[in-house]
């Protein structure tokens, strides 16, 4: 009789010497490393951060803490993970080695962050180009522009470090300012264009920072938004913020480019009547769910004729939107029949009132976005060097979309991996574990059959293949 009380089997355990492979499922972004040329990429821009003879080149020690970052890890000794596993991984750089490359990287910071921008967009244009129809540069157009939010967040750090300073909330750190870009659900989760690392007092309504990580966004853009004399088509583009952004300076210098703008926006204190005339649900229509049907208890209205916005951009126009109360949730002066009103200035060219205050909601995909990065690698900087924590929060950029390319260009678009967060990637994909053997004068990776993400693997393998003879043959030309 079997009098056991484990809740799981309990094995004895031995160390062993075979090629076992802790994170075998890191093999898809080392494949699409190799399929993108990513090693005479970083050769071409970031060869004077490494000795001419170095065994290590840049491409080989940044695609390393790329991998060890998608795969969670939070400083540059976590590559070790990689370093255990020659076999699939090949030779990894030392950790001192790493250091060292870190620190010329202290000494050049402008040349390296010029290098960087230049690699990422000459992959950006190279990934976007071979999503053939779900390109998002082609899919742009003014009515259904390509969307750039922005947005400021907070890092806290626990030792002092360079240019970190106290926070609007009490904390010590950094407040960076990132850029993405959302081209929808159906293809894929969006991807980080710019992260500018910033003191922790400096202010999220900044519009100097704002133009600022705008500028770099912009100059992430593939060649496709540009027309034939190298001018940025514009109209094809909207930027969507928060409140904190609504600072006429920014908005001003959005409609000076001839680009689209929707942003939150803090309705001031208003006379009695407005109040009593919010009431009057008679005036509003149905607002929106995310999936674009109507919902019963949410309205929203155009009231650019009731509230008098001064000094804005012409064609500004300001909405409102009301729903219930959330439990638990404080009602100010606006709030009086049980509904929450906010509203959003925009100067887009459609007015279906409705569909525009979907898409302003649709921002809160860019938090899930920051969530990621700062469990990237953003959230915890490793270095005291303003310029390296700056370089190594463009690693963690670049590790975020490295997944969200693969889910651009290589996955189905109604593929269920599309959406998945980061995270999920880690937990379902990345640490599947896998065994090198040699045969027939080959190495294999064997993955177990059963591993709830072994097809996906499979499949995602094969899509980079393929992806990487259509570039090799010329077929894709960026």
């Amino acid at each position: 009789m079997n009098h056991s009380t484990h809740v799981f089997p309990a094995l004895p355990t031995q160390l062993t010497g075979q090629a076992l492979i802790s994170h075998a499922g890191l093999s898809v972004l080392t494949s699409f490393l190799n399929a993108l040329d990513f090693r005479q990429l970083c050769e071409d821009r970031f060869s004077q951060f490494v000795p001419a003879t170095a065994t290590h080149r840049p491409g080989k020690i940044l695609g390393a803490l790329a991998l060890s970052m998608a795969a969670g890890g939070e400083q540059a000794a976590d590559i070790d993970q990689l370093r255990a596993a020659p076999e699939l991984f090949g030779p990894i750089a030392s950790d001192a080695t790493v250091s060292r490359f870190m620190s010329r990287i202290k000494e050049q910071p402008e040349a390296f962050s010029y290098g960087f921008a230049t690699m990422t967009r000459s992959l950006r244009t190279k990934i976007w180009a071979a999503a053939g129809p779900r390109n998002p540069a082609r899919l742009a157009t003014p009515a259904n522009p390509l969307i750039i939010d922005v947005d400021a967040t907070l890092v806290h750090v626990h030792s002092d470090k360079e240019h970190s300073a106290g926070t609007y909330k009490g904390g010590y750190g950094f407040s960076p300012i990132i850029a993405m870009a959302d081209y929808g659900k159906a293809n894929g989760t969006g991807e980080a264009l710019a992260v500018q690392l910033r003191p922790g007092n400096r202010g999220a309504n900044s519009a100097k920072s704002h133009i600022e990580v705008l500028n770099q966004a912009l100059a992430q853009l593939p060649d496709d938004l540009y027309d034939e004399h190298g001018n940025l088509q514009a109209e094809k583009i909207l930027v969507r913020t928060d409140s904190a952004s609504s600072s006429r300076e920014f908005l001003h210098h959005l409609d000076s480019l001839g680009i689209q703008f929707s942003t939150s926006y803090s309705l001031p204190v208003v006379k009695e009547r407005f109040i009593r005339w919010i009431d009057e649900k008679k005036y509003w229509e149905p607002a929106l769910d995310a999936d674009g049907d109507q919902r019963d208890d949410a309205w929203v209205i155009d009231a650019t004729k009731v509230i008098e916005l001064k000094d804005y951009p012409a064609g500004t126009r300001i909405y409102l939107r009301a729903e219930p109360l959330y439990p638990g949730a404080k009602a100010n002066l606006f709030d009086t029949d049980g509904n929450r009103v906010t509203a959003f200035l925009t100067n887009s060219p459609r007015f279906n009132v409705a569909f525009l205050d979907a898409r302003h909601r649709a921002r809160g995909r860019c938090e899930n976005r920051i969530k990621t990065l700062k469990s990237t690698g953003l959230g915890k900087l490793p270095y005291w060097s303003f310029a390296a924590n700056q370089a190594w929060a463009d690693l963690a950029m670049f590790a975020v979309n490295l997944v969200s390319w693969l889910q651009l260009v290589v996955l189905p678009s109604d593929h269920a991996a599309g959406c998945w967060d980061l995270k999920r990637w880690r937990f379902r994909l990345f640490s599947m574990a896998g065994k090198v053997i040699s045969g027939g004068r080959q190495r294999r990776l064997l993955i177990p059959q059963r591993a709830p993400g072994a097809q996906l693997l499979c499949q995602l393998i094969e899509g980079i293949g393929l992806l990487f003879q259509r570039w090799r043959h010329g077929e894709l030309a960026a």
